[in-house]
């Protein structure tokens, strides 16, 4: 599982980084950053506006692989305080040396959940006594959250969203038959339907199964359904 800085995509759109920044200007957080999953591979991909010592030390050391903030957040529906997270080793793994990259382990990660199965995860952090947090977080909660929505639709509506994240161009017949496919038919009847033979379908199948990275047709069916790219029956 790899993790992508999508600004350091060629011709990223740095408005997204200047979005973290007016957020922590505007609500007094130290730092922010945006992930979101690739439904294929399975990388974390976003933004952030640590600072370039910090993310190198997090992505040359994969914490990404074991961070209960994203982690345990990609499972919730409500906002993740870091404050209620147990001190596993994992988190003592990722924590230990932020300290030095002047880095909080005080944070609040907010999920979003798009129509197709989308996630977003929208995270704050700020250095400050627990009182001060508590206080902070039920202020801002509100405009936390809305921030956190406008970034993921603002990002998963970006040119990002095809490029970036590196989603499935399935052929308009790949489509079809995945469609049809989800409609219950079986190769025979899309073949009659299509008026192309039964082999030339399950070479289709076959080319949107890899494109999809999935290992069968129904598995193949459902990420296109949870893509977007086909409906449900």
């Amino acid at each position: 599982m790899d993790l992508i800085d999508l600004s350091t995509i060629p011709d990223a759109d740095d408005r997204f980084v200047r979005f973290l920044d007016d957020v922590c200007q505007t609500l007094e957080f130290d730092h922010a950053s945006y992930a979101t999953f690739n439904p294929i591979s399975g990388a974390v991909q976003g933004f952030a506006n640590y600072s370039a010592d910090w993310v190198t030390h997090y992505m040359t050391r994969g914490f990404h692989r074991i961070d209960p903030t994203i982690h345990i957040s990609r499972k919730s529906i409500a906002p993740v305080d870091w404050d209620r997270l147990e001190r596993t080793t994992h988190f003592q793994t990722v924590f230990a040396n932020a300290p030095d990259f002047h880095v909080s382990e005080r944070g609040l990660t907010v999920p979003v959940r798009g129509p197709y199965g989308d996630i977003g995860l929208f995270s704050v952090t700020r250095n400050c006594p627990a009182t001060q947090w508590q206080s902070l977080r039920k202020h801002v909660m509100g405009n936390l959250q809305m921030a956190a929505v406008h970034m993921h639709d603002n990002v998963m509506g970006s040119n990002l969203s095809m490029s970036a994240l590196r989603l499935p161009s399935l052929s308009q017949r790949e489509r079809e038959i995945l469609q049809w496919v989800a409609e219950g038919k079986s190769q025979q009847d899309i073949g009659d339907i299509l008026s192309i033979s039964h082999r030339t379908v399950e070479v289709h199948l076959r080319s949107a199964r890899s494109k999809l990275g999935a290992l069968s047709t129904p598995q193949a069916v459902g990420r296109a359904v949870g893509l977007g790219i086909v409906k449900p029956s």
